[in-house]
């Protein structure tokens, strides 16, 4: 199996946890991750995720601390792949940075931007019921 430079397959696992690095509060509450952590960026379409799961937490931290730049890092939603792919989106690596991987394949209507941002939300949500939240 073909490998990246980090070492990880090249196909990501359904079993693999992936984590969205929440760099603003706005991003959660005390009950969890909000749909906006999960939503895709308006220019690239893609949610930028990283293969690593809750455990262990200081590895978690480090590879956060790693992208942040000056941005501080909040915490961390864990989904497992199998779980945005049963929501009908595609997660593929996109190294570098090391364990980089995009969450694809959102819904898009350039034509109908309300109903384009009803479905990615109602996505989200799902996405959202699925994970769990690491603060720091």
């Amino acid at each position: 199996m073909a490998t990246l430079p980090s070492g990880l397959p090249f196909i990501v696992d359904d079993e693999e946890n992936i984590a969205r690095f929440l760099y603003h509060r706005s991003l959660y509450s005390t009950l969890g991750p909000k749909t906006s952590a999960f939503l895709p960026h308006k220019q690239d379409r893609e949610t930028s995720v990283f293969r690593h799961g809750s455990e262990p937490q200081e590895q978690l931290w480090a590879i956060g601390s790693d992208v942040a730049g000056e941005r501080y890092l909040y915490g961390a939603a864990i989904v497992k792949t199998r779980d945005v792919r049963e929501a009908r989106l595609i997660v593929h690596a996109d190294e570098p940075p090391p364990r980089h991987a995009v969450i694809t394949g959102w819904p898009w209507d350039e034509n109908d931007q309300k109903l384009q941002k009803a479905k990615q939300k109602e996505i989200a949500e799902l996405l959202v019921s699925k994970s769990a939240l690491l603060v720091r």
